[in-house]
């Protein structure tokens, strides 16, 4: 059942992503992100820290870009990896037992921070945000339509 769910949130996130991007012209945080965001619409501490890591990732990305040409795809595979390595440093800190436990704001995935950090770069912060966050909506929606509510 659980791996029908991500399955089923992968694809009507990708499918989402791409009706939003062609109809509004905005980009949901990247094809696969309103599917795995939809997953943990109900761990909110997991979303911010994917958001803290994609604000770190395109902070970083910004001062790179100072001092090197940073355009196409060199800022994608280095959001990602920027966004990999710093999502994996907060599963680090969860699995510590750190403070950072008690409120489980690790990253969602290894590739996700990177993605929203790159259209963060492309689109701006808020509309990002905002497709982003209608587009995980919408999903949940129809997964808890599709799965009888059990998502």
């Amino acid at each position: 059942m659980v791996e029908a769910v991500i399955q089923a949130a992968v694809g009507l996130g990708v499918i989402i992503s791409l009706i939003f991007s062609e109809m509004l012209g905005a980009s949901a945080g990247g094809i696969v992100v309103p599917g795995y965001l939809a997953l943990y619409l109900d761990k909110p501490m997991q979303i911010l820290g994917t958001l803290l890591v994609s604000l770190l990732t395109w902070a970083i990305i910004r001062v790179i870009s100072q001092f090197t040409l940073m355009f196409g795809k060199r800022r994608m595979v280095l959001s990602i990896l920027i966004g990999f390595i710093l999502g994996w440093a907060t599963r680090l800190l969860v699995f510590q037992n750190f403070t950072v436990y008690t409120f489980q704001m690790q990253s969602i995935g290894y590739i996700v921070p990177g993605l929203i950090a790159n259209w963060f770069e492309r689109q701006g912060f808020v509309k990002t945000l905002a497709t982003m966050g209608i587009a995980a909506i919408v999903v949940r929606l129809a997964l808890m339509v599709i799965f009888n509510g059990e998502v």
